[in-house]
């Protein structure tokens, strides 16, 4: 096996002989706009070995280890190019089929997924059912061999650009709430699957609701046992965790862009505390997630967490640093409009408080209503 550091530096080379034909970094999910774009690069990248790095090599992977595959999102970061097309396919449905798939499944939907080929979503949060996601309330009955899907959900990032999606739906509504679901695989293309486009108040539409009307899906395509879903979810969320490398390069490169705030303006002596206290809040972060090592853990939240609110701050400052003009269409006034939605993405500010209190304090857990 190719060590880590050999792997590491082919990786740096390739990627600064190839970062022409990347789209831009667009982080864990593709924009709509990007597919295409982001299709080409999954397949180059597949072609040249880095994608699928610790899959198994039967499936389109190249059978190395996590630490070779976290070395390349590393050298991907220091790039600034989107090291897979899609976390929602590559890392949740490959890794939830990876270890919970039938051998049929993984045939069927590995290969297809790590050249790019096959685009994923995921079909987990519903109106009333986001953070608090055992509450969720779509409906999958047994009706011979297939399943009847009937529901809604919400914040689905790409969904009218998927071939398939990760779908968590309540099997046994008799259950307690965590013992009724079970997790699927869905062709967004069976009749009764309806994907329409969210517009946010920044004018944009990144995400989509999809509702499931009568949807007939076929039973092969539960993953994991019937009503084990909620542990086949939990365990490829948690399973993949951010690589805490990639996370320190993207502080540096917004604490750069928090610095450039001051340049060719005069601060006033209230802006300039401001700012040093967002930068020595951001530095504090930074040293934090160093300290961390390659493993994450709980801290994870309060890293998720402090970022989060330092970038909704820096968005207020750059608005009032911009004063009227911040009234206008532009950088500025879509940061402010955009700002809140950080407090959601990915587990809500209140969740992770809720974590760091519980698992890493060891305060009382918060009252269940049921």
């Amino acid at each position: 096996m190719i060590p880590v550091e050999e792997f590491q530096h082919h990786a740096a080379e390739w990627l600064a002989a190839n970062r022409e034909h990347a789209p831009r970094d667009y982080g864990a999910i593709c924009p709509p706009e990007l597919v295409g774009h982001g299709r080409v690069w999954q397949r180059r990248i597949h072609d040249a070995g880095f994608a699928g790095i610790h899959w198994p090599v039967e499936h389109g992977g190249r059978g190395l280890t996590p630490e070779h595959n976290a070395v390349w999102q590393l050298e991907c970061a220091r790039a600034g190019v989107p090291a897979v097309l899609n976390m929602v396919g590559l890392v949740l449905a490959g890794g939830a089929v990876l270890m919970y798939g039938s051998d049929d499944q993984k045939r069927e939907q590995l290969r297809p997924t790590v050249t790019g080929e096959r685009v994923w979503c995921q079909l987990f949060s519903e109106p009333g059912a986001g953070s608090d996601l055992g509450s969720l309330s779509t409906r999958a009955e047994r009706d011979g061999d297939a399943f009847v899907v009937n529901g809604q959900k919400v914040w689905c990032s790409g969904g009218r650009v998927s071939e398939w999606g990760i779908l968590m739906a309540r099997t046994d509504p008799s259950a307690p709430k965590h013992q009724g679901i079970s997790f699927f695989l869905c062709p967004m293309d069976l009749p009764g699957v309806e994907v329409r486009p969210l517009r946010q108040m920044t004018g944009e539409s990144e995400f989509d609701e999809v509702f499931f009307t009568d949807v007939r899906l076929p039973a092969e395509h539960l993953l994991g046992p019937l009503h084990g879903g909620w542990q086949v979810g939990m365990s490829v969320l948690t399973n993949e965790r951010g690589h805490i490398g990639t996370s320190v390069i993207g502080l540096e490169r917004r604490l750069a862009q928090m610095t450039a705030l001051s340049e060719g303006r005069e601060l006033g002596a209230v802006e300039r505390q401001e700012l040093t206290a967002l930068l020595s809040h951001g530095t504090a972060l930074k040293a934090m997630a160093q300290r961390q090592g390659p493993i994450a853990s709980t801290a994870a939240s309060l890293l998720k967490l402090g970022i989060t609110e330092m970038m909704f701050d820096v968005a207020m400052l750059r608005g009032d640093l911009a004063g009227a003009g911040a009234l206008l269409d532009g950088p500025d006034s879509l940061g402010i409009l955009a700002a809140p939605g950080g407090r959601i993405a990915g587990g809500t500010s209140q969740v992770q408080r809720n974590i760091i209190g519980e698992r890493l304090l060891g305060l009382p857990r918060e009252p269940r209503t049921s």
